[in-house]
Formats: structure tokens, sequence, C-alpha cells
């Protein structure tokens, strides 16, 4: 059973249209087998995730922990499958993960806001025919017409 025991990056890098997380002995443990295995640099050591699509890039990566003298090598497509690892992940990329920008235009919005508003005045004269109100039947027409 794999699961985290301490995932803290030693910094976050905003590069572009890439996040670095980069990490450091002490910061990065797992526990394996009951035993704590600490984050050594060896090989790989951060991890690259797109802005834009919000994917990890270097899946292929290999982070190599230490317990005395015995190392284990785990790539980093073998991490995202621990629950753990992926809110963990999730809580140090949130303060740096923008949410994309509205595509809808101005003009886009007013006929929508328009349409609901002519929509809302249709059920109104409907619900004033369902009641006999003609006052407000007369009323809701004639706000209708003058759209």
């Amino acid at each position: 059973m794999l699961s985290i025991k301490v995932f803290k990056p030693y910094y976050v890098k905003e590069e572009g249209k890439y996040i670095r997380v980069v990490l450091a002995y002490q910061y990065f443990s797992l526990l394996m087998d009951e035993k704590v295995y600490h984050f050594v640099p060896l090989e790989s050591r951060e991890i690259r995730i797109n802005r834009d699509t919000k994917e990890i890039e270097n899946k292929d990566a290999v982070f190599v922990f230490q317990k005395g003298k015995k190392y284990n090598r785990i790539a980093l497509v073998d991490l995202m499958k621990v629950k753990d690892f992926q809110e963990h992940l999730s809580q140090i990329l949130n303060p740096y993960i923008t949410l994309p920008k509205p595509t809808v235009k101005p003009d886009e919005i007013d006929f929508i806001i328009m349409e609901l508003e002519r929509n809302n005045l249709i059920r109104l004269i409907d619900k004033a025919l369902d009641e006999k109100d003609e006052m407000n039947f007369n009323y809701y027409t004639n706000i209708l017409l003058d759209m």
C-alpha cells in the first residue's frame, strides 16, 4: 500500500504556460509497506503542469525515495494513481490555476437577458390568463409589445 506521508513543494514557479512544482529532500515522503521513504532528488525533482489543459506534462518523470540504504524509484504516472497525491497536488496548485476568461461577448449577454425577460413576460401573461386577471394581462401584454 502506497500513501503520501508529507507532500510540500520546495517552491512553486510560474513559467509562461507552465506551473512547476519543485520538490526537495524532507518535503516529500511516502509510506510504503508501513515504512517511511524520503524523496531524494537523484532523478526528477519537479512536476510540470500545463496551465491551459491543467494536465501534468512530465508523467514519465521518475522520483527516487530512500529509506536507509534502500532506494525505490516511482514514476509520476504511478504516483498520480494515489488518491492522497492528487489531493495534495490540487491544494498546492489551487492558488496558481486561474479560471478561463469567459468567451461570451457583451452583445450575446444582452441578447440572452432580453430573451429571458421576454420569456418571463410570456409566463406572466399566461398566468394572468389562467387567473382571468384582465388588468395584469393588459399590463404585461403592453410591456411585451413595447419590447
